[in-house]
């Protein structure tokens, strides 16, 4: 054989080898083909192709991986099982830039699936790799290598300390500094990843001086970098009252508050989790918020918002209210509790509504003011409903009564307290009665009014353990009455109960 049909064979079997590893590279990128690729053994297949002596089939084959692993657990176990792994860690010191993009697509995407399969990805030595690729000139590099990272650091702390001990912090606060758009994105994507699971991995975020570079990246036009941005703020803040003062001495606000209106759904409810997580630490905080117009902002957001996305101005309006009366004020004068009772109408999901509910509670619990704004926008009887449905889920029944409770306590506007007499069960009624018991001795006006719409016909009707505390509220109501009055609506209430049993029978 002459010299060239000798190398023919083996431009015969390059060829070859290059076909098949585009092939089941383009077969991988389909979800439905993944099955049938396992079965046929495509692993074994692939992996001594990541040794090639060619790049592009390196590449590839490593590209075909990735995609086989990123589409469910199983397919990324057995990449970890076929002892792939290290292989692909060893090559990234050696290969060009494509090689290190599509190992680490490879490490990212095994990663993604578990804290399991992300700690078999650190065991075999990536994190050294990972963060070599982030000191690199190019950034389609640095931002697969800093996607890796995000997955592995974002399922639990001990994973997260992991990244944070390999130096891999101050490298993500250099890449969100880049001008490229998209490595900007994930280095803080990466960033929140790390920061949200403990007080001691943000402030390791914070040290490196990450919340003035994200904040300087707020006003940024691209929609999917600010949602970063403003998730990553808001992992940082949620830990530590220190914190969350040095996101708002960052100056990113009252300008933050605009994002509130982005035309982007996620920029919108990660602005609002960021306020909910500076406001929620203390009265100071939430009167920052509250004197740069933080309340009426989150009010006006809850009134475009639908879903899930309401959940986070909701609670920051609870919050607010809950740190002092004056902020609770604030709260009630930018009309946010008749926008709250439109999410309580509006909203489906037990989560929301018992988020509403606490949020009422908040707002109502402090003065006889505060809690009859809250009366007049008619929230007694949804939440006694609500409370009362068998559907609701056991946290709805239990934020819906702590609150209606928390509410009667200070509450002296009778008008919507009496419909609850005919409504309510024994241990909310107890709470009713007592209110009466409060008010009506000092109010005569009241106990006219009592009289004429049948309300104290209604309490003799209420049948009380004798002793029992609900039996005293009686007794005080009765003797804000002269005798006759309370005998005779004796008699009007004994007979009612005659007239209903003879009914019934």
């Amino acid at each position: 054989m002459s010299q060239r049909q000798v190398l023919q064979v083996f431009e015969q079997y390059q060829k070859a080898r290059t076909q098949f590893v585009q092939t089941v590279a383009d077969l991988a990128s389909r979800p439905n083909n993944t099955e049938t690729l396992q079965n046929a053994g495509v692993m074994s297949f692939l992996r001594p192709l990541l040794l090639d002596a060619v790049p592009t089939i390196q590449q590839t084959a490593a590209l075909a991986l990735g995609r086989l692993a990123n589409y469910n657990e199983d397919l990324a176990e057995a990449v970890v099982k076929g002892d792939i792994l290290p292989q692909l860690v060893h090559s990234m010191a050696e290969q060009n830039r494509f090689h290190k993009k599509a190992a680490a697509f490879v490490l990212r995407a095994v990663a993604k699936h578990s804290p399991e399969l992300a700690q078999a990805v650190v065991d075999c030595g990536a994190l050294d790799a990972l963060v070599v690729s982030l000191e690199e000139f190019d950034p389609g590099v640095k931002e697969d290598a800093a996607w890796a990272i995000g997955y592995i650091a974002r399922h639990n702390a001990q994973l997260s300390q992991a990244v944070v001990d390999a130096g891999v912090v101050p490298l993500l606060v250099l890449c969100i500094q880049e001008p490229e758009i998209a490595l900007k994105r994930v280095a803080a994507s990466a960033l929140s990843d790390i920061a949200k699971h403990s007080p001691e991995l943000a402030q390791t975020v914070v040290d490196t001086g990450a919340i003035a570079h994200l904040a300087q990246m707020s006003l940024n036009p691209d929609a999917k970098l600010k949602r970063q941005v403003f998730l990553a703020l808001s992992q940082i803040a949620k830990h530590s009252v220190d914190v969350a003062e040095m996101v708002v001495e960052a100056e990113i606000f009252p300008a933050a508050l605009v994002c509130l209106k982005d035309p982007d759904e996620f920029v919108r409810k990660n602005v609002a989790t960021l306020i909910q997580e500076i406001t929620k630490h203390t009265p100071e905080l939430s009167q920052i918020i509250v004197n740069m117009g933080g309340v009426a902002a989150v009010i006006d957001y809850l009134g475009d918002a639908k879903g899930n996305v309401r959940l986070p101005g909701i609670m920051m309006l609870g919050y607010v209210a809950a740190h002092s009366e004056i902020v609770a004020m604030a709260v009630i004068e930018s009309k946010g509790v008749p926008q709250l009772s439109i999410c309580l109408e509006e909203e489906q999901d037990d989560h929301l509504k018992a988020a509403t509910a606490w949020a009422f509670g908040q707002i109502g619990r402090h003065t006889p003011e505060h809690a009859q704004a809250v009366a007049v926008a008619n929230v007694f009887p949804k939440l006694l409903k609500l409370y009362l449905d068998t559907e609701s889920s056991e946290d709805l029944q239990v934020k819906a009564k702590t609150a209606l409770e928390s509410i009667f306590q200070k509450c002296t506007y009778l008008p919507a307290l009496e419909p609850l007499l005919y409504e309510a069960p024994s241990n909310i009624l107890e709470h009713v009665i007592c209110q009466f018991s409060k008010v009506l001795p000092h109010d005569s006006k009241a106990r006219r009014l009592f009289v004429t719409s049948g309300g104290l016909k209604k309490v003799q009707e209420i049948k009380a353990e004798p002793g029992s505390a609900i039996q005293e509220y009686i007794n005080a109501i009765n003797s804000c009455y002269p005798e006759e009055i309370v005998r005779l609506m004796n008699i009007y209430a004994n007979n009612k109960q005659h007239h209903d049993k003879m009914f019934l029978h």
